[in-house]
């Protein structure tokens, strides 16, 4: 059975969850920036950042992260959802469903009455209740789609 966790609560895992988050999100030129954020997360007493691993036993299997500022052209916005992640064997099982929900009860506990994504997709996070409301903009110029839930 898979089952979503907070790294803070498994330090058993943190090494291979820097380097999942990495594989999948950076790469070795900002390896250093994800291990940062994410020892910091596991240390303060902030509600943010807070990143989660799914487990298959010991395996990550996906990711998922709650962050205070995922786009910096949007400053006025926060929490973002970030870093949803589900490894091609485990797709097709809602895990990136039970993801979502399990980062979007967790804001909701901290006292977030919404959250916020960006993505290129179009139509996946319409499908889990997030409603599209507008574009923003990279440090490259790229626009990208925004989303909330509530």
């Amino acid at each position: 059975m898979i089952q979503i966790h907070n790294i803070r609560d498994r330090n058993d895992q943190f090494e291979a969850a820097v380097k999942y988050f990495v594989q999948q999100w950076g790469s070795e030129m900002n390896a250093n920036f994800y291990r940062d954020c994410m020892e910091l997360s596991c240390i303060t007493d902030s509600l943010l950042p807070r990143f989660y691993i799914a487990l298959d036993g010991d395996a990550i299997v996906g990711s998922c992260a709650l962050l205070r500022s995922d786009m910096n052209s949007r400053q006025d916005l926060e929490p973002w959802f970030a870093c949803l992640y589900v490894a091609p064997e485990f797709r097709g099982r809602k895990l990136g469903t039970e993801l979502q929900n399990h980062a979007i009860k967790q804001a909701k506990q901290a006292g977030y009455n919404q959250l916020y994504l960006c993505t290129d997709l179009d139509t996946y996070y319409e499908n889990n209740d997030w409603v599209f409301i507008g574009y923003g903009y990279s440090f490259n110029g790229d626009r990208t789609r925004i989303y909330k839930h509530e």
